[in-house]
């Protein structure tokens, strides 16, 4: 415990010079030279590769690429994202990534002609500027422009690969069409598929693109929940299906089916292990006697697959114990039965060194306030919630091994100025949870503050994260008060111990003068490396956070 007390004291101190250090045990934090002009804000830092650190930045609804040099972390240029146009339209900016050491833009146009969606991707120079080289990776048919439908992305392991899935609905023939495609390190197609899901004669059925995710070795697998219920025969339709692509078996579809008895599936987090298996973990909820399900939450399922012959041995169903309960509602409604409200999102999905898996479900709402202004111009404020943690530590059978929750409570909030929008409503519901994230327009304005870190290492978690300095060694949800000025606040981090104890620790007051660190801007090199992100008013840096084996 003595050399994790010293990491997050490490971890707090803020030190001057051009690359100042400090550094205790096994454990080390370093900030680089202060960024000059910083009217841009980070939002998101993409790689490290050939001596320099590529980060993406906004200001004023304008995208830039910030290049820092990796020894000392100076910044060494700012280009502004200028897409080209494609068909005689400029194409919207989607993201920013890096693969096989070659940094990316995507860029996406709705063609209204030929009533198609299309994305592309664009080449990025060494020195940050945007190349010749653009590369189309999506050209598919969707309803009108109301009705595109969104892009969504996710990187392989190790970079080497690009997953694509794109979803519309389509009114006019009641159906939720998606389109998945996998690119390789050279953005070369290694798979493409379409899926078509009929609303008809399912009047209110509800389809949800859980996750999808792609392993080390190329294999595409997508988890859809879709439900309805038939009021004429009074029965419920549950499908929880696994749709697997298999690089060996040429990417056919395979269709693995999870049976879930008298519970409903409310969320989904896909991780595939080493070991060949897929772990699929998340919330669930009870049915009720005249079979329609709740909607709170009762606990926390878990279920593994053997990828090389689609087997699973069933769902092990762990419901809420009454101190985590406690935790979260209190004692007189955790006592009557209470359950708990759906508003948590995954934050994390961790594999155990034991083969089971950590599960960080994250307090999260966005609200929108009334807007405000003349005409089609429209300010509206939005704020954003990040309250506690459920922290869920399973066995590697899936049952559970122990829970805890982080004790916090953040705000931040912000008003946006921008066109009012009207959104077309469809016949049915469908959504993409595995493709939802804070939006980079959002960010740089207050919500990266939010959330936290957590650090996986030899058995303990750490979970790092800003809180209000009258928190200090509170561990009771309920004693917390709330983080709304971060420019106030002061880094706080919990540890849990392989069976779960709880330990806090948190940055004294003499120091209050440091840099805070942006929670949701980092880059993960390494289970115990990172890339940070750092600021305070006017000061901001990019900084190392790196953390060696932790020994009792």
């Amino acid at each position: 415990m003595k050399n994790v007390l010293s990491f997050i004291a490490v971890f707090m101190i803020v030190v001057n010079g051009v690359y100042a250090q400090g550094q205790f045990g096994n454990i080390s934090v370093s900030h680089g030279q202060e960024i000059e002009e910083d009217s841009e804000k980070i939002v998101k830092i993409a790689g490290e590769f050939n001596g320099k650190i590529y980060t993406l930045a906004t200001k004023k609804k304008k995208f830039f690429i910030k290049v820092f040099t990796s020894d000392k972390m100076t910044l060494i240029s700012t280009n502004e994202i200028v897409l080209p146009e494609l068909k005689g339209k400029d194409l919207s900016f989607e993201g920013f990534f890096s693969l096989n050491e070659q940094l990316y833009v995507l860029g996406s146009v709705f063609d209204r002609k030929s009533k198609t969606a299309n994305l592309t991707a664009v080449t990025i120079k060494e020195n940050g500027e945007l190349g010749k080289d653009a590369i189309k990776l999506f050209t598919t048919s969707v309803e009108n422009g109301k009705s595109r439908g969104n892009f969504y992305y996710k990187k392989g392991p190790g970079g080497n690969s690009l997953l694509v899935l794109h979803a519309a609905y389509v009114q006019k023939l009641d159906l939720v069409k998606y389109e998945v495609k996998l690119f390789d390190n050279k953005l070369n197609t290694l798979m493409s598929n379409l899926q078509k899901v009929p609303f008809k004669d399912r009047k209110g059925l509800e389809f949800d693109i859980a996750d999808f995710d792609v392993n080390a070795n190329d294999d595409v697998f997508i988890v859809v929940n879709e439900s309805y219920r038939n009021k004429k025969t009074k029965t419920n339709h549950e499908k929880f299906q696994v749709h697997a692509y298999k690089k060996a078996n040429r990417y056919k579809k395979e269709v693995i089916n999870i049976k879930f008895k008298n519970s409903e599936v409310m969320n989904c987090e896909m991780m595939a292990t080493s070991d060949g298996k897929l772990n699929l973990v998340g919330f669930y909820s009870d049915v009720r006697k005249n079979g329609k399900p709740n909607k709170d939450l009762k606990g926390v399922y878990a279920c593994s697959i053997d990828v090389a012959t689609n087997t699973n041995e069933g769902v092990v169903l762990n419901e809420f114990d009454l101190d985590t309960k406690i935790k979260l509602l209190g004692e007189r409604k955790a006592e009557k039965g209470k359950d708990v409200k759906p508003m948590y999102k995954t934050h994390s999905l961790i594999e155990k060194q034991d083969g089971g898996v950590i599960l960080l479900s994250e307090f999260q709402v966005v609200q929108e306030g009334k807007s405000s202004g003349i005409g089609p111009i429209s300010m509206t404020p939005v704020t954003f919630t990040n309250n506690e943690i459920i922290v869920t530590s399973l066995k590697p059978d899936g049952s559970l091994d122990w829970a805890n929750v982080v004790p916090k409570k953040q705000q931040a909030s912000y008003t946006h100025l921008g066109l009012s929008l009207t959104l077309s409503a469809s016949s049915g519901s469908f959504s993409v949870s595995g493709g939802v994230n804070i939006h980079l327009t959002s960010l740089g304005k207050g919500p990266e503050y939010l959330s936290a870190i957590p650090v996986y290492d030899n058995g303990r978690l750490i979970v790092i994260f800003n809180d209000n300095p009258k928190n200090h060694g509170k561990i009771d949800l309920s004693d917390v008060k709330w983080m709304r000025s971060y420019n106030n606040s002061l880094p706080s981090a919990l540890i849990f111990e392989e069976d779960g104890t709880m330990s806090r620790f948190d940055q004294a007051d003499e120091n209050a003068k440091i840099l805070i660190m942006r929670p949701r801007v980092f880059l993960r090199l390494s289970p115990t490396e990172y890339i940070i992100y750092s600021s305070r008013k006017s000061k901001d840096k990019l900084g190392r956070l790196s953390v060696g084996e932790i020994k009792a």
